[in-house]
């Protein structure tokens, strides 16, 4: 098994399997909580996490179905867990032009794992790294943990990462043990100490739309409100609106900043 995660034999005995630290990491969580569910103490685990440890631990569908009724959990659905991947790459035309058609306000579609999908030019004019950075690294999370210019955008930065990582959490489940989620969350851990505090907290909470204040370095000061919509038709993608409307001094500045025969 180790070989299948590209992991090399480990011990005297040239273990195959992989270790106990190893697959709490890989389905997120703490090598506490697992070694608990292993010594079969009631830690009351979430269908989430077992969907996690099966696809981490590699189960048949047979096993998988398994380890659910252990737990009091109907069978996973046919399939079981949607694969690593599966997320889309790009959003529809359709969508784009709704995000077009939102300007001057910025506005992007991020899909499950948080990659930015697609933007318009009000969210570019306001974070202008998301139309050079490589597409691989063009995370919503990766921005606001490791970009400096996003850091330097956020006056609350301190607040709002936390408010970003916690909602981000409670959108996880579905993702939790799939290789891409675990690769993203262990080069956050490497790379942003801010994070690595945050994610210990295990802060989790739902989106509730509010007031978003940036410092823009050109035009300085830019208060929004905050939304996220979920379209019918694409709903493994969110959209993410800040609504320039709701500060009289937003709107004319955002025009300035992205000129558009439109408005």
């Amino acid at each position: 098994m180790r070989a299948e995660f590209d992991l090399p034999p480990v011990g005297r005995n040239r273990t195959t399997g992989l270790r106990r630290e190893e697959i709490a990491y890989r389905a997120a969580l703490s090598v506490t909580w697992y070694t608990w569910l292993e010594q079969g103490r009631p830690v009351n685990p979430s269908r989430q996490v077992l969907d996690a440890l099966a696809v981490t631990m590699r189960l048949s569908a047979a096993e998988h179905d398994y380890l659910l009724s252990l737990a009091g959990y109907a069978p996973a659905a046919p399939g079981g867990p949607a694969p690593a991947g599966s997320v889309p790459a790009e959003a529809p035309a359709s969508l784009r032009r709704l995000l077009d058609a939102l300007l001057p306000s910025p506005a992007f579609a991020v899909s499950a794992d948080w990659t930015i999908a697609a933007w318009n030019a009000g969210y570019e004019a306001l974070y202008p790294n998301v139309a050079t950075v490589a597409p691989a690294d063009r995370n919503l999370l990766l921005a606001i943990f490791t970009d400096p210019y996003v850091r330097a955008l956020l006056p609350d930065w301190d607040v709002t990462s936390r408010h970003f990582l916690a909602e981000y959490r409670a959108d996880a489940g579905p993702l939790l043990g799939q290789p891409a989620h675990v690769a993203l969350i262990g080069r956050l851990l490497a790379a942003s100490p801010g994070f690595a505090e945050a994610w210990a907290a295990h802060e989790v909470e739902r989106f509730a739309s509010r007031e978003r204040r940036f410092i823009h370095p050109v035009v300085g000061e830019l208060r929004f409100e905050h939304h996220w919509l979920a379209p019918s038709d694409q709903p493994d993608l969110r959209v993410v609106v800040y609504l320039a409307d709701g500060d009289p001094a937003t709107m004319p500045t955002m025009r300035t900043l992205v000129p558009y025969a439109g408005f």
